[in-house]
Parts: structure tokens; sequence; C-alpha cells
């Protein structure tokens, strides 16, 4: 039994190691320290994150499930490159989720419901007077998740919060110009206020246009990144 009990806490203290690992990772990407494209030398991360290479090699597997790594032959692990397309259909799967998500919403907004969100919108126009651009985009992301989840759709929430994930920690927002988050506060307004009203279908066009959008806009700032990386090449 005692063996038995030693060898479950060997497990658990690998799975330990390998979630802090995952996190700090995560952290780093965040911070912009792991960059898409970039040759990932995970002994170079145990050594930074002061853990053995086994904990980073797991966490690492997680990500490559995730989309943000890839592992290639003859080259170990490395950080998925931007990608367009991937862009394209995040935003896609974002206005499929959340406009699918507003009726059951609606069906269960009560005051508890639109004070929660009410506190959301106010948070992102508290945030947005402020300089931090990735506070702003947090504020934001909040406010879509915040209504998503009174729809009760836990499972659809789910995969809504890692298409977030992928769009704050690999693309990290940086490519939504500040001029457009401007109008955000009035689009998060006009949400809540069909909410109060129990307007469905307005809220639903409100929030595919304002997805497509930011579609349009991101996908135009990042092909005109990759063009400036290509001719900075020659």
């Amino acid at each position: 039994m005692a063996a038995k009990a030693g060898t479950e806490n060997k497990q658990h203290e690998g799975e330990d190691r390998s979630r802090a690992a995952y996190q700090g990772l995560r952290r780093m990407l965040y911070r912009k320290e792991l960059v898409p494209g970039q040759k990932i030398a995970y002994r170079e991360l145990a050594e930074r994150l002061h853990m053995s290479p086994t904990p980073i090699i797991q966490a690492l597997k997680w990500l490559e499930l995730q989309g943000f790594v890839r592992h290639e032959a003859n080259r170990g692990y490395v950080m998925a490159p931007f990608s367009t397309k991937e862009i394209e259909e995040i935003y896609e799967l974002r206005e499929l989720l959340e406009t699918s998500l507003v009726k059951p919403a609606v069906e269960r907004m009560d005051a508890a419901a639109l004070a929660q969100l009410k506190t959301a919108m106010e948070a992102h126009r508290s945030a947005q007077r402020e300089s931090y651009l990735k506070e702003r985009l947090f504020k934001n992301m909040e406010f879509h998740l915040t209504l998503a989840s009174i729809s009760g759709k836990e499972t659809q929430m789910r995969i809504l919060q890692n298409l977030f994930d992928i769009l704050f920690l690999k693309y990290g927002g940086n490519y939504l110009p500040v001029s457009s988050l401007q109008s955000v506060d009035e689009e998060h307004q006009r949400i809540y206020d069909c909410m109060v009203r129990k307007d469905a279908d307005t809220a639903r066009a409100i929030i595919a246009e304002h997805v497509s959008s930011v579609k349009r806009q991101v996908l135009e700032a990042v092909r005109q990144m990759l063009a400036e990386q290509e001719r900075s090449e020659f």
C-alpha cells in the first residue's frame, strides 16, 4: 500500500509540475516572450522557469493540441506561425457561436444577469480610458464571455473561451486599430439595451456585424504586417 501511495504521490507531483509549466508558458505567450514562428529551445525554457525539461515537454504537448505549438521533424517544437486562414476561421466561429447564444441568453435574462452584464460593460468603458491596450481587449473579451455565459450553454461557452484564448495569446489583439475600439462601448450599450428589451434579433444582428467588422480590420492589419516583414527580408 505504501508503495502504491508513493507512486500516486509522484504522479500527482508530476501533473502539478506540468500544470505549472503550462501556466508559465501561457504567461510567456501573453508577454510576447514566445511569438509565432519562433524555434523553441525547451531546455532554455526549463532553465527560465526553473524546472526540469520533462514538465516543459508535457506543457508543449498541451499547447500543441491547442494550436499554439507545432512539432516538426528534425526541428523539434516551434511556435505555430501567423495564419490569416486561422484568424478568419476563428472570427467566423465566434460569429456563429455568439449569435447562436443570444436567444438562450435572452430567455434566461433576469435582474441578476442584467446586473452582471452591466458590470462587464462598465468595466470595459472604464478600461477604455486607460492607455494599456491589452487591458481594454481583456475587458472586451469579458463582456462577450459574460453574455455567452448567461445562455447556460457550458460546452459552447468553453469552445468560445478557447477561441478567445488563441486570439488573445497568439495574436495578442495588437492588430485591432485603437480607433475601432472607441466604437466598442457604443456597441456594448446597444447589445445591453437589447437584452433589457429581450430583443434577440437585433442583438444578434449587432454582434454579427461587430465580429465581422473586427475580422476585416484584423485581417487587413495582419496582411499588411506580413507584407512588410516579407519586404524587409529582401
